[in-house]
């Protein structure tokens, strides 16, 4: 078994995952709040007597009381509407953006930060009543308390605040759109995730792992897949990147060398299959999830052709990032792996493919997406740029052929490669 402990970046990367679940906040918060309540008593025993004596246990009784009484009611009214707005967003936008909704660091914390103190006020009567504290040794006591209300106050203030726009629109496309381009800027700044690039078909002497269960690949842990291939005298070729959908069966990795069974049966350690994709490690994810929000409002019954526009633009600036990962002259970070570069006309068609096609009829959509890929054909990798042009063309063909107004058709030609107005 691979030892994380001496590989970093696994150990980060399934520290992270864990970070953004719910309940690992909750623990840790509750675990604060434990710990908190039991530094109370040797932190009082090091004080001046005339200070341990200072404050009354009473005074702290009605401040944990405030903090028990009002923290379980303010907890159930955060998590009512913290599944309302999940709800809203997976219904209104699209249910690909129910888990960044899940993962929102505010309402994590919040959450986190009113069950802990809640836990922390029970903890103090408990002990109040067995006599742990008694009444005239509760300075400390009471100076932990009064710190717990006042980061109750702030975080209670900050998630007030974050529900102006938590669940909106805005907000929603805005997140996607950040948390994409961050996506895409690691993979660029450590291309093809740190390993060597191949495109193409695997060497043939090379054998063919398949996958074991049906599913996306979410999570590659390299480092600890580099380092058993080194271990054992394995060079391996990545068939399936993150976001790739593979069947049961299907070749999910290439390995040329020994030990090859040792690799099928540790294969769960180093790729995680699942039923969803994530963006840790799939920057495409975010494309679509943009895509899916512009096809949704072109839909007729909303009828939205504004926010279709503004993913487009939105788009436009994550696509700019683009930037080929078989150049320059880094060395890999993991010798003995091979991944695919990203292809650019897959991130235009992820992100523009059914904009183009659910807006074909509509002379505002066509357009904004005209002068998009129009800018996207000046980028300055070539295969960004060609990619572009080829998309521009099947959109205005489309266009095109969609409307049927003549005004509006003479409009979308004046914007569009004359390859297409003769096409049409």
């Amino acid at each position: 078994m691979i030892q994380f402990l001496e590989l970093p970046h696994t150990l980060a990367r399934k520290a992270l995952h864990y970070w953004r679940k719910l309940w690992v906040r909750v623990l840790l918060m509750g675990a604060l709040a434990v710990l908190a309540m039991a530094l109370t008593q040797p932190v009082e025993l090091l004080l001046p007597e005339q200070m341990q004596t200072r404050l009354t246990g009473q005074a702290a009784d009605r401040l944990l009381n405030i903090i028990a009484g009002a923290m379980l009611s303010v907890t159930i009214f955060s998590l009512t509407v913290m599944v309302t707005v999940f709800n809203n967003v997976s219904s209104q936008w699209t249910p690909r953006i129910h888990r960044l909704a899940m993962q929102d660091e505010v309402t994590l914390h919040t959450l986190a930060t009113f069950i802990g103190a809640w836990v922390y006020a029970l903890m103090g009567i408990v002990l109040r009543e067995l006599g742990v504290f008694p009444d005239d040794a509760a300075t400390v006591l009471f100076a932990v308390t009064v710190l717990v209300l006042i980061y109750m106050a702030v975080s209670l203030i900050r998630w007030v605040l974050h529900l102006q726009t938590f669940g909106s629109l805005l907000a929603s496309t805005r997140e996607v759109e950040q948390i994409t381009c961050a996506g895409l800027s690691d993979r660029f700044d450590q291309p093809c995730l740190g390993a060597r690039p191949f495109t193409g078909a695997a060497p043939d002497e090379a054998q063919r792992v398949m996958a074991p269960q049906t599913g996306y690949v979410q999570t590659i842990y390299l480092e600890a897949l580099n380092a058993f291939c080194k271990d054992k005298g394995l060079t391996v070729w990545l068939l399936a990147s993150p976001g790739d959908w593979v069947a049961k069966g299907a070749p999910l990795l290439a390995a040329r060398g020994d030990h090859l069974d040792a690799l099928r049966d540790g294969l769960d350690e180093f790729v995680v299959l699942g039923d969803v994709r994530l963006h840790e490690q799939d920057p495409r994810f975010g494309l679509v999830v943009l895509s899916e929000i512009a096809a949704k409002a072109l839909s007729p019954g909303i009828n939205d052709p504004g926010t279709a526009v503004d993913v487009i633009t939105r788009g436009l600036r994550i696509l700019t990032l683009y930037r080929d990962e078989t150049q320059g002259d880094r060395a890999p970070d993991f010798p003995c792996l091979y991944v695919r570069p990203i292809d650019p006309s897959d991130l235009i068609d992820d992100l523009y493919g059914p904009v183009a096609r659910y807006g074909a009829s509509d002379l505002t959509v066509q357009i904004q997406l005209q002068k998009a890929l129009s800018a996207l054909e000046r980028h300055p990798d070539a295969a960004l740029a060609q990619a572009a042009t080829q998309a521009r063309l099947i959109s205005a063909q489309r266009g095109l052929g969609a409307l049927e107004f003549g005004p509006d058709r003479d409009r979308l030609a004046s914007h569009a490669p004359q390859k297409a107005s003769g096409a049409a």
